[in-house]
């Protein structure tokens, strides 16, 4: 359902506060709108303007809804230690309620939008540790990195990034392709692997920089596909979580297979070397962790 708030005088920021789930219907109150009524069907008999013989009938609000099976694959992200931070040139109000959608940000969570703070009320807010998750507006980020040393000579750049990354949850909105690369740099400095998704243009700065850069064979874009360094056929974030278990299985098999190796370099140990030319190393677990 879509919730149903009044109208009422306040700022824009405050309104918007008010919306839920990135939908919201605006009530106008009786008692300032209970006198106009609207009358007529056609430019001769009505009592308000009509542009080109055009009047208006109602407002439809659409959504462009998560693919199936993306909450499942962030999730499963999670638990394997896959940080998902989102990165988008949509409202932080927007970013915020896809997040949650998602799981990026879990539904419960604290959440702060940065965007009209300045200076110490963006320190105070990311200081707030009941604050699990940030959303992240572009001009802040501007901002923030644009500045000089503290009193202490630390670069206030760095520990905005530090305080910004240690959150639970985090997302970025209204950025820009030279914001987006310096995302991917904070993350790596700080220890990251890195990993992409994008299908325009002003992703290829990001795809590029990445450790893996990760293209929408579909939908993106030729540079796009020539910044990345592996292409999605099918456009599915859940493929993603599909390539990196495989990964990590083909992964495990090689250290089985190490071990193995180094135990019959070092021992020659003809039972280890009849497991691995039987070719079933890959099925060897309990000899392996025996013998290593």
């Amino acid at each position: 359902p879509i919730p149903c708030v009044p109208w009422q005088s306040q700022t824009s920021g405050q309104y918007q506060r008010r919306v839920h789930g990135g939908f919201c219907m605006a009530l106008l109150p009786k008692e300032k709108f209970s006198t106009v009524e609207f009358d007529g069907d056609n430019a001769d008999n009505c009592n308000f303007p009509m542009n080109g013989g055009l009047s208006y009938i109602g407002m439809i609000s659409m959504i462009d809804p998560p693919r199936p099976g993306v909450p499942e694959a962030v999730a499963s992200c999670q638990q394997a230690g896959i940080r998902v931070i989102m990165v988008t040139g949509d409202h932080p109000l927007t970013a915020q309620a896809i997040a949650k959608k998602v799981g990026i940000i879990h539904p419960d969570a604290n959440s702060i939008i940065l965007q009209e703070q300045r200076g110490e009320e963006v320190e105070k807010a990311l200081n707030d540790e009941a604050q699990t998750a940030v959303v992240v507006h572009g001009t802040v980020l501007e901002r923030e990195i644009a500045v000089g040393k503290d009193i202490e000579g630390q670069n206030k750049a760095t520990t905005f990034w530090n305080k910004v990354l240690a959150k639970k949850y985090v997302s970025f909105a209204r950025t820009s392709p030279a914001q987006k690369l310096l995302i991917v740099n904070a993350c790596q400095e700080r220890g990251g692997i890195v990993a992409v998704t994008g299908d325009g243009v002003n992703d290829s700065p990001a795809l590029k920089k990445a450790d893996i850069g990760v293209a929408m064979g579909i939908t993106g874009t030729d540079v796009s596909k020539d910044a990345a360094d592996m292409i999605l056929l099918d456009d599915n974030f859940a493929s993603i979580v599909k390539g990196v278990e495989e990964g990590r299985i083909i992964f495990d098999n090689l250290k089985e297979v190490d071990c193995l190796y180094s135990v019959f370099k070092y021992t020659r140990n003809p039972s280890v070397y009849s497991v691995c030319c039987s070719g079933h190393a890959f099925t060897a677990t309990d000899t392996a962790n025996s013998l290593c």
